[in-house]
């Protein structure tokens, strides 16, 4: 008999049962979904761990199951902190308020157009009324970047959104697609026998990256806390291997004024945010 199930079913329920007990505050921590949640949870969940327990409170992992649900949930102030994109955090320090805490440290931000390995298409033109897969309309980097910058080459390719960075490139290295958005980073997460099916055909500039903010509630005494906590991950040596692990480098405190290069880019009407609660 397969005793698996049944265990893992137990450590639920006792997981549970200890956070019931514990008296310790928790801020729940809201990760931009980019991959599968699972996905997300194996990658964020250490790090995480190691950060609660250096700090008077703990960080609850977070993640919603496409880009436009995690925008609603943005718009109802539901994480206290998130790691969101640029634009994401452009739009959400406007309401609810999300205030800047942190970001990468020497790193811009850029989008990159994959194509299958064995694709025919060796030129950016010949995007022009290619099917082109976005994983989401406010995904930054991935969707809002292409999307604003091809028609400026006179390239407009056929969009449809598939919910994530990991969808887009299942589908075109399964041909479903001619293209697809995504991030070096999440490429670089693939499985091997995705990864080694596509190829860059282009890359962006870049940006200022994605934003760590906290909701206005966050106590000022819990901000510090956390944020001299990830600025210090980097010096420590299983705090420098939890953020190679993420392909972060190091963390440095972050101005709202960081992401005015973001505004700069008057991206509002092609954001196409779902804030409907």
């Amino acid at each position: 008999m397969n005793h698996r199930p049944l265990m893992l079913l137990l450590l639920v329920i006792l997981a549970g049962s200890a956070e019931a007990e514990s008296d310790r505050p928790i801020l729940i921590f809201g990760i931009v979904p980019q991959q599968t949640p699972s996905v997300l949870a194996r990658s964020w969940y250490p790090l995480l761990t190691y950060l609660s327990e250096r700090l008077p409170f703990d960080l609850r992992f977070a993640t919603a199951p496409s880009i436009p649900e995690f925008e609603r949930r943005l718009s109802q102030g539901r994480y206290d902190v998130a790691y969101m994109n640029p634009y994401h955090y452009v739009h959400f320090h406007e309401k609810p308020g999300y205030q800047a805490l942190a970001r990468e440290r020497d790193k811009r931000l850029s989008g990159i157009i994959v194509v299958r390995h064995d694709s025919p298409i060796q030129r950016l033109q010949q995007l022009d009324d290619a099917s082109l897969a976005l994983p989401a309309p406010a995904a930054f980097a991935a969707s809002l970047l292409p999307r604003a910058l091809l028609p400026q080459q006179g390239i407009h390719p056929r969009v449809d959104y598939v919910n994530s960075h990991d969808s887009v490139y299942l589908a075109v290295s399964r041909g479903l697609f001619d293209a697809g958005g995504g991030v070096k980073r999440t490429l670089n997460n693939q499985p091997a026998a995705i990864r080694e099916q596509l190829r860059i055909l282009w890359q962006t500039p870049g940006f200022t990256p994605h934003a760590f903010a906290y909701h206005p509630r966050v106590p000022e005494a819990s901000r510090q806390a956390l944020l001299k906590a990830l600025v210090d991950l980097h010096d420590q040596k299983e705090g420098h291997d939890l953020l190679d692990t993420l392909g972060f480098h190091a963390l440095i405190a972050a101005n709202d004024s960081d992401w005015d290069d973001v505004r700069a880019l008057k991206l509002e009407t092609l954001s196409e945010i779902h804030t409907g609660l």
